[in-house]
Parts: C-alpha cells; sequence; structure tokens
C-alpha cells in the first residue's frame, strides 16, 4: 500500500525543506513540486508530490488523527 502525508513547509533550502508532520519534523525533497514556506505539501517516500491549499490538507491531517486513535483504542482492547 502507498501513502502520502500532508505536511507543512518549515523551512527551504534548494530542493529540500524541513516539514512539520504534526508536530513531527522531516527532511523532504520538493523538487517536484514548486512549494514555499508556509504550504502544505502532500509527502510519499520523502518527496513531495503535491501542494495542497489548506483546507484540504487539515481534513486529511484530521482523518489521519481519527485512525490513528481507533488504532490505538483497537491495541489497548
Amino acid at each position: 500500500m502507498c501513502l502520502a502525508i500532508p505536511a507543512r513547509v518549515i523551512e527551504v533550502n534548494g530542493d529540500l525543506a524541513k516539514a512539520d508532520f504534526g508536530g513531527v519534523v522531516r527532511e523532504v525533497n520538493i523538487s517536484l513540486v514548486d512549494a514555499k514556506v508556509g504550504d502544505y505539501i502532500l509527502v510519499h517516500a520523502g518527496y513531495a508530490i503535491q501542494v495542497l491549499d489548506e483546507k484540504e490538507a487539515n481534513e486529511t491531517l484530521e482523518l489521519w488523527r481519527e485512525i490513528l486513535a481507533l488504532e490505538e483504542e483497537q491495541s489497548e482492547r
């Protein structure tokens, strides 16, 4: 299964950016998109593959939070 995760760009240095994945910061290659600080990007395998609008990114992040909460509930049973 392939997953792409939204993140917010917090720093750009050439083709690399630091991106915030809901509190976890990782380096992402942004050479495939035109992203700047403050943009939301969709990241797959370390590469930004799309720039998202803030509303779409927040909706996707909320779905991820719900999935992780359900998974945590099930692991506690």
